[in-house]
């Protein structure tokens, strides 16, 4: 008695996509903001602005802030337009400060406890999830059994022999989009408290199938 074989090559390919998704909660706040200061004398701006950043600095400190390190020191001309006229008014001095924090219930008063102490420019807050290799892992093998599924769907639907089982998966790679919001300091007064929302991390893969 006789056995027939499947030759392969007589088979058709299906390829399909697969999507996986998950939905974290960020778990590290990053945080830019300083002081910036104008004026004529740029020796008295700058001694002005390292002894609010230092005053800053001691404030964080003492709510128990350690990782922070300076983003930014500029100095650049200041110019003023009036009626088309340049009109030069001394200096611009900025000094940023990047803070990151696993606490995320302190965002607002680490920005409080800054504006407090005299800073004036708040650049941006982002959020961002530490472990994101093992999250990306669970949105690829959603990803995989979305393609299965979309497999065993189409071939119920033409009566097809299907082999659920994929003979070859690519990963479409993709890189997981921080969330983030942008804020501004105005009149010493900051919107608080702060929420960091959630963050999507997505995996996308394309799988061929037998049939």
């Amino acid at each position: 008695m006789m056995i027939g074989t499947i030759d392969s090559h007589s088979m058709n390919t299906m390829t399909l996509t697969g999507q996986g998704q998950v939905t974290v909660a960020p778990d590290i706040a990053v945080i830019q903001l300083g002081v910036q200061l104008t004026g004529e004398n740029l020796t008295q701006i700058q001694s002005e602005n390292a002894r609010i950043v230092q005053n800053i600095l001691l404030a964080l400190h003492r709510i128990g802030v350690s990782e922070i390190k300076t983003s930014q020191y500029t100095v650049d001309k200041y110019y003023e337009y009036v009626e088309g006229n340049r009109i030069d008014r001394g200096y611009i001095v900025r000094n940023i400060l990047e803070i990151r924090t696993s606490n995320m219930d302190q965002i607002g008063m680490i920005i409080d406890t800054a504006v407090e102490q005299g800073a004036n420019a708040v650049e941006f807050i982002s959020f961002e999830v530490s472990n994101t290799d093992f999250y990306y892992q669970q949105a690829l093998n959603l990803a995989i059994l979305n393609a299965i599924s979309k497999a065993k769907s189409i071939s119920i639907t033409l009566d097809l022999a299907l082999d659920p089982i994929p003979k070859k998966i690519t990963e479409n790679t993709t890189t997981p989009i921080p969330f983030s919001r942008m804020y501004t300091a105005r009149e010493g007064a900051f919107t608080t408290p702060i929420e960091p929302g959630e963050k999507r991390i997505e995996a996308s893969i394309t799988a061929e199938f037998m049939y």
